[in-house]
């Protein structure tokens, strides 16, 4: 299944926190769309979060994020992965 790097700019600091509980939503969410939210990174200052996703194509990674918390990314792109 493709491997996607979405990303998030946010309007200003974010809160690990709070990204921690939106992947935990995301977690929750994935299993009926197929989708594998493996790991995701957090810029706080910059307001930025990345996640590495597993799916079947970017816009069924996306509606996992609109059901589970309605923070939809600004970019996706279909990775590989390096050594």
């Amino acid at each position: 299944m493709p491997l996607y790097m979405d990303i998030h700019n946010m309007p200003g600091p974010i809160d690990p926190e709070e990204v921690a509980r939106a992947h935990q939503a995301d977690l929750a969410a994935q299993g009926i769309h197929g989708v594998d939210y493996q790991h995701y990174w957090v810029d706080p200052a910059g307001g930025r979060i990345f996640c590495l996703v597993s799916a079947p194509d970017p816009e069924t990674a996306a509606q996992v994020h609109r059901e589970a918390h309605g923070l939809v990314a600004d970019s996706i792109y279909e990775v590989v992965e390096g050594a």
